[in-house]
């Protein structure tokens, strides 16, 4: 039996030669016979090499994944590429092979090739059920958090996130950080990426969210490691390297 071939469609070039990578580590075997960074060339190379499988990002410029999905319905297996959980989940539950979250993990990904390697023996799954329940879900938009509500005395304070400079957590507690203050809240790092506008507020570290319009800058410590710079704050937040492709415009 001949390697089964994959298309990866991603938008962000990073993340794309990330994935790529880790696929290879994890499936030798596979045949990555084709590349696309936006829905147009991915539609165009699904139609120029028949893949096996498609690695396919939802939201990609052109042509959205939705539409490219709609091509590749029962053609070929699909996974899903998000940065979103709701997504993902969603994805799963409806039948879809996969789906895969930024940033790539290689244990996850090995799980989603295990699952690839046993459903490849079998036609590809129809996605009309998934396909109409995220674009229900892209026509209605997504809601995001407004503002936070921070213990203050025997109050609450009200910020609005717009004001927030940055999340960062520990154990316990998340500081919620603006250019005059700093506040406690309970509510960990993992649900505050699925309750804020993610053009809005990058995860840089996994204890750490930064709200984009706050950066000032980028710099490098001795040793390389990038930081980012704020307007309103002088201390400097490191970037782990699963985050550094994020600044690849900066």
């Amino acid at each position: 039996m001949s390697a089964p071939k994959a298309l990866i469609a991603e938008d962000e070039t990073g993340l794309l030669s990330e994935l790529k990578e880790t696929l290879a580590s994890v499936w030798p075997e596979l045949d990555i016979c084709a590349e696309a960074e936006n829905g147009i060339q991915a539609l165009q190379a699904l139609e120029a090499t028949s893949p096996d499988i498609v690695f396919l990002d939802i939201e990609m410029p052109g042509m959205t994944g939705l539409e490219v999905a709609r091509q590749a319905s029962g053609k070929c297996h699909i996974v899903f590429v998000t940065a979103y959980n709701q997504y993902a989940v969603a994805a799963f539950e409806e039948g879809a092979v996969d789906y895969v979250m930024k940033p790539f993990n290689a244990a996850r990904l090995s799980t989603t090739v295990s699952r690839l390697k046993q459903r490849l023996h079998g036609a590809p799954a129809k996605l009309d059920g998934i396909l109409k329940l995220l674009a229900t879900y892209f026509a209605k938009g997504k809601e995001y958090l407004g503002w936070i509500t921070v213990p203050q005395g025997q109050n609450m304070r009200l910020i609005t996130v717009e004001k927030i400079c940055y999340f960062r957590s520990d154990r316990k507690y998340t500081s919620v950080v603006t250019a005059d203050s700093e506040s406690l809240i309970t509510k960990p790092i993992k649900e505050l990426i699925e309750e804020l506008d993610p053009k809005v507020f990058w995860q840089i570290h996994r204890s750490t969210l930064v709200n984009v319009n706050a950066i000032a800058g980028l710099n490098r410590d001795f040793k390389g490691r990038l930081h980012v710079l704020l307007k309103e704050r002088k201390e400097t937040l490191p970037v782990s390297e699963p985050h550094v492709h994020r600044f690849s415009q900066f």
